[in-house]
């Protein structure tokens, strides 16, 4: 019996300005979780990088739920991962007439949800 209901949503947030590894360590908790356990996951986690990440999540649901017609109380994260986007590069002045160059990282944040195959059945 073939499954093709597998329908993949997804939702991304490009340019955010925060370093792509900070952001990874986010997703790296969610990936694989229902969508009701990453909220909670996301709203409790003590780091500035989930902010994004749980704009991004409601997003891809509201996608999922919108434009593909499933229900929220099913969906699971089925990919997670936070691409490098381009660096800002600024100069702060130093002693003696020196420059030093000062990287602000961006990264462009996707996630992709599901419906969960067991909820289904």
């Amino acid at each position: 019996m073939a499954v093709d209901n597998t329908t993949e949503v997804k939702a991304i947030a490009r340019y955010i300005r925060m370093s792509p590894y900070k952001v990874r360590r986010v997703l790296d908790q969610i990936r694989g979780r229902s969508y009701r356990e990453a909220l909670i996951i996301l709203e409790f986690m003590p780091y500035r990088s989930c902010e994004p990440v749980l704009k991004v999540l409601r997003s891809a649901a509201a996608n999922a739920e919108h434009n593909a017609g499933l229900d929220r109380t099913n969906l699971v994260i089925t990919q997670a991962y936070a691409d490098q986007g381009p660096v800002l590069k600024r100069f702060q002045p130093r002693a003696q007439g020196r420059a030093y160059q000062i990287r602000k990282p961006t990264c462009h944040i996707t996630v992709a949800v599901a419906a969960d195959s067991a909820a289904g059945e």
